[in-house]
């Protein structure tokens, strides 16, 4: 079975246990079952896969963001394309987070479960939001790494990526290195992924046991509003920005983006997606690929709008349920943190987790909340990279039409819709390459 099956199975199940131990009044206590059942067992592989999660935000966030940087290349590339690249990421995953929020908060969900943290969870003001801006500048970065201040460590690995392209070639080895951490972080989050099936059923059960089928019915709200919420930032604000900042049709892009859509949602990863995407917006809707290399890669690195939709939802879901008020200046918090977590959000499966247990500690949320949804975050997690990719699309139609860098008639050409499934077919590739340079060559002579 693979990891998406086995998650489903690890949740089936604990929910099955859990309800069945809630119902049997076995849980009731001082029991054997609450002490070393619930209470032991299932909380204690629960809490070390939290967490495990929680140990990897400072390192991936840092290295993930120094290879982001760096791997533009060129710091004159962060110029005019670089800068509307960046600036409508950045803008669509704002309007992605508050949309969430305000969707969320205004159905409630999550409320009158009156949840308690098992560690004595007291909920803290917010910082106002000048101190956050203030603190986003470090004073020593290596203390903010010890403390784990995310907007703190975002802003240095930011600086510090654009100062090793800047430094040139003596960089490259330390570049390499930095790429290699890299690699062999997204290798641990792999790792800790693997252990989610059991960590799911452990938090489940414990969960079930404790409050009763009352969770599974939130749960349900939880996955429709978020399915909800994603839909609706893919159909309408998606295709809106699509309309107004480069006028093509938003028919003809939903045609030609399904197969990239369907390969991202089998994989849920933006980054095993990049062949594809690149290959669909310059062969069959006309990008000049001098952007389109720039902008898809660029996008699976800082382009998560599903994921800030993920955190949004999430936060108001466990924050009403643990009767947690964040207030104006917490929300506006959680918005900042995740548009600037997004450019930290390593493009593979799962790591969304690992980013909302951020915008938790930043706001003062239970990290533990985090296992009420991750048994179904696996299942979401497909259709938030669909989200993401679409994205990537989106903008880079709209760089290139403003840069002159899109061939109309190539996105309008209907026969360029359907082919090849959505595929990379290297073998096919060369024979058409093959065959053209032989049709040139006859020709030139």
């Amino acid at each position: 079975m693979n990891l998406t099956v086995k998650v489903i199975v690890g949740m089936a199940l604990g929910i099955v246990v859990g309800l069945a131990i809630n119902f049997s009044g076995l849980n009731s206590e001082g029991s054997f079952v609450q002490e070393f059942i619930t209470g032991g067992l299932f909380h204690v592989v629960g809490k070390m896969f939290i967490n495990a999660l929680n140990m990897m935000v400072v390192p991936l966030v840092l290295f993930s963001l120094i290879c982001g940087v760096c791997g533009i290349g060129d710091v004159k590339l962060l110029g005019k394309i670089g800068t509307k690249s960046f600036g409508f990421y950045v803008m669509t995953t704002a309007v992605a987070i508050a949309s969430a929020i305000l969707i969320a908060g205004g159905l409630g969900i999550g409320e009158g479960m009156n949840a308690s943290s098992e560690a004595n969870f007291t909920g803290r003001e917010a910082p106002p939001l000048s101190d956050v801006l203030i603190n986003i500048i470090p004073t020593n970065p290596i203390n903010a790494m010890a403390q784990g201040e995310m907007l703190s460590i975002i802003f240095f690995a930011i600086l510090f990526g654009i100062s090793l392209l800047l430094v040139g070639r003596k960089a490259t080895k330390l570049i390499e290195l930095i790429e290699i951490l890299n690699e062999a972080m997204m290798k641990m989050v792999t790792i800790i992924m693997a252990l989610a099936p059991y960590a799911v059923f452990c938090l489940l059960a414990k969960a079930m046991a404790e409050l009763g089928v009352e969770l599974f019915t939130q749960l349900i709200g939880y996955v429709v509003v978020l399915a909800g919420v994603l839909m609706f930032h893919l159909f309408v604000t998606l295709l809106l920005f699509l309309k107004v900042f480069s006028g093509l049709s938003p028919a003809t892009f939903l045609k030609k983006i399904r197969n990239v859509q369907v390969f991202a949602f089998s994989t849920s990863s933006s980054n095993a997606t990049i062949p594809v995407t690149l290959r669909t917006v310059t062969e069959r809707m006309g990008v000049n690929n001098s952007v389109a290399s720039f902008t898809v890669p660029f996008g699976a690195t800082i382009n998560m709008d599903g994921t800030a939709i993920m955190q949004g939802v999430a936060t108001v879901f466990i924050a009403n349920m643990y009767g947690v008020d964040l207030g104006i200046a917490g929300y506006l918090t959680v918005i900042m943190m995740s548009v600037l977590a997004s450019i930290g959000t390593a493009g593979v499966p799962g790591v969304g987790l690992i980013m909302l247990s951020m915008v938790f500690s930043q706001v003062g949320l239970p990290l533990e909340g985090i296992g009420l949804i991750l048994g179904v975050d696996r299942l979401l997690d497909m259709l938030r990279t669909a989200v993401n990719v679409s994205g990537d699309a989106v903008v880079s139609l709209i760089v290139a039409k403003s840069e002159g860098k899109l061939d109309e008639d190539v996105f309008n050409n209907k026969n360029l819709e359907d082919s090849d499934s959505g595929n990379i077919h290297v073998s096919s590739e060369i024979g058409r390459d093959f065959a053209q340079a032989i049709s040139t060559a006859y020709k030139g002579k």
